[in-house]
C-alpha cells in the first residue's frame, strides 16, 4: 500500500473513535467508511514485468481511451491515452528501462480526463525516458477533474526499470504515453490495461 494511505486512514479512523467515544456511534460510520476507502484506494499490487526487448508497458491501470499520431515540435509521434478512474490502482510506472532525461510540471486546470481538451490544458508532468537503444518514450500524469495532487519520485540522471514504481496521481486522472511515430501498437481503444503488466507497444527495431 502507498503510504498516502496509512494517513489517510488512521486519520479518520481517529476521527471515528472521538466522535463514537464523545457523541454518538452512528456519527462515526461515515470516518469508518471514508477510512476503509483510503486503505482500498492507495492499494499497490505486485506485477508481474514482461521481459522482451523493445517493450512498452502502461504507466497505469485503466481503459484506453485514444490511439492516435499526432504532431509535437520532435516531428510525429503517437499517443496512447489510459483514462484512470477512482476504483483504479493509481501508482504510475515507468513505461520502459532508461534513464529520465527530462521532468517537466505543467500548472494548469483540472478539466475531466475524458476531455481530450485536458491532454494539454491540464495540470500534469511530462517524464521522458531514453532507453539504452536512444529510443525515447514520454508519459504524463494528468489530473482530472476529481485529481489535485500528481507524484513524481525520480529526477533527472535516475535510472529506471521497465515497471519501476514511480509516483502516483491522487482519484481520477489520465496518463498519456508518446511514442516514437513507428512503434508497433498493440492496443486498441476500449482495453483495459495494468500498470507494469499490460504491453502497450514495441518499439521498431527491437530484436532485429
Amino acid at each position: 500500500m502507498v503510504k498516502d494511505g496509512y494517513y489517510y486512514g488512521v486519520g479518520f479512523l481517529a476521527a471515528a473513535c472521538a466522535l463514537g467515544w464523545f457523541a454518538n456511534v452512528w456519527l462515526a460510520m461515515p470516518c469508518i467508511l471514508l477510512a476503509a476507502f483510503f486503505l482500498w484506494f492507495f492499494r499497490d499490487p505486485e506485477r508481474r514485468i514482461p521481459t522482451g526487448e523493445g517493450l512498452v508497458v502502461s504507466p497505469g491501470d485503466g481503459v484506453v481511451t485514444e490511439v492516435a499520431r499526432i504532431q509535437t515540435a520532435e516531428g510525429e509521434r503517437q499517443r496512447i491515452s489510459i483514462f484512470l478512474s477512482v476504483f483504479n490502482v493509481h501508482v504510475n510506472r515507468s513505461p520502459i528501462a532508461g534513464t529520465v532525461v527530462a521532468v517537466r510540471y505543467q500548472k494548469g486546470l483540472y478539466l475531466n480526463a475524458m476531455n481530450p481538451a485536458s491532454a494539454e490544458r491540464n495540470e500534469q508532468n511530462s517524464v521522458t525516458v531514453r532507453g539504452d537503444d536512444g529510443a525515447e518514450v514520454t508519459f504524463r500524469q494528468i489530473a482530472g477533474l476529481l485529481a489535485r495532487r500528481i507524484v513524481f519520485h525520480p529526477v533527472e540522471g535516475d535510472r529506471l526499470q521497465r515497471g519501476q514504481r514511480v509516483g502516483l496521481i491522487k482519484f481520477g486522472s489520465r496518463v498519456d504515453v508518446i511514442l516514437p511515430a513507428d512503434a508497433e501498437i498493440q492496443v486498441k481503444i476500449g482495453v483495459r490495461v495494468n500498470g507494469g503488466s499490460s504491453v502497450l507497444a514495441i518499439l521498431s527495431g527491437a530484436g532485429k
